[in-house]
């Protein structure tokens, strides 16, 4: 069948091409046709630079494709599927950017709330790769956080931390128009970690050091300057991928000494099957996060931008992912005038 989907070809080249599906669906499998798709920034600049330490690509060979939080209607099921049925409305996780999804019945959910838009429903696979960051990091009511790192995944962070009762919530960048974003997200406070007093304004904040980090960065600098300001036993999750694994720490000072927890939380480091406290599945952080959202407990329309994108603009959104530092956090495509 026809579809459209958009494909890096090249480093840094973006296309919108035919991108054909099977007629015949398999038996587990739904077909979906996407209404909205979401740009996750750190992940696809790095699948569209061929940057090193990006899980699932080989190294150099193109083309690639990426997109894999999106909403849209169910227009077929394979014959052995139970959960969803044509006409409902599902997110797709791992999926691609495409007109068209062909995913195995256990990559979608259905939104069973009709409150919740298109436009979040499309970023909610993304959130949970910082729900799966707070769980790890055993948050407790009232304990002090930061965020390090105000990307998109950093502001989801500040949102969740907020949810489950952290307090109070740090958020870092070098960007002010992120740290203007975190504290509409919920942070109690904002700093540049550029700032010489950095860890000792944090340290006063959080009264001797935060307990829990959720560090979005990826880069040395970011971790170091973050365990700067942790208190004795506290939690780092390392959210954000290290593309550069050149990291400089004084990890007798800094780690060990203080007993500092450092804790891999790769979206991909999580049970297949059957969630345990702090380890949830994909589909189970999915639920999860609509929950919250359907009870008022969480919202992220303050992230979503007022305009989409036409996937046929893909290389002018690729361009600014990759070099515009003030560009939206969040930016999606809509599918929905998307000629096949």
């Amino acid at each position: 069948m026809k579809n459209k989907g958009i494909v890096f070809t090249a480093p840094n080249t973006a296309e919108l091409i035919d991108c054909p599906l099977p007629d015949v669906l398999k038996n587990d499998q739904v077909l979906v046709r996407t209404v909205i798709s979401s740009v996750s920034p750190g992940t696809e600049r790095a699948v569209i630079t061929d940057s090193p330490n990006c899980g699932g690509y080989q190294y150099h060979v193109f083309p690639r494709r990426s997109g894999y939080s999106s909403a849209g209607y169910v227009e077929k099921v394979g014959d052995g599927v139970k959960s969803v049925k044509p006409g409902d409305r599902v997110i797709v996780f791992w999926g691609r950017h495409g007109a068209y999804n062909l995913v195995p019945e256990r990559q979608v959910v259905k939104i069973e709330d009709d409150n919740i838009t298109f436009e979040e429903a499309a970023v909610v696979f993304i959130s949970t790769f910082s729900m799966a960051a707070v769980r790890k990091c055993r948050t407790e009511l009232g304990e002090a956080a930061l965020v390090m790192g105000c990307g998109l995944l950093g502001q989801f962070a500040v949102k969740l931390l907020r949810a489950c009762g952290a307090a109070p919530i740090i958020a870092a960048d070098l960007v002010d128009a992120r740290l203007e974003e975190a504290k509409a997200s919920g942070a109690d406070h904002v700093l540049n970690p550029t700032d010489p007093d950095f860890a000792k304004k944090a340290k006063a904040i959080t009264a001797g050091g935060a307990n829990v980090c959720i560090e979005v960065t990826g880069v040395g600098a970011g971790l170091d300057g973050a365990l700067d300001c942790m208190a004795k036993f506290g939690r780092v999750a390392l959210l954000g991928c290290t593309r550069d694994k050149n990291f400089s720490i004084d990890y007798y000072q800094k780690v060990h000494s203080p007993g500092i927890s450092l804790i891999g939380a790769h979206t991909r480091a999580r049970p297949d099957h059957d969630s345990y406290p702090g380890y949830f599945t994909e589909r189970d952080d999915i639920i999860a996060v609509l929950r919250l959202i359907s009870a008022n407990r969480l919202s992220f329309k303050s992230l979503i931008p007022e305009q989409s994108y036409d996937p046929k603009d893909c290389q002018e959104v690729y361009d600014r992912v990759i070099n515009d530092r003030s560009f939206p956090t969040l930016a999606q495509f809509n599918w929905t005038n998307v000629e096949l």
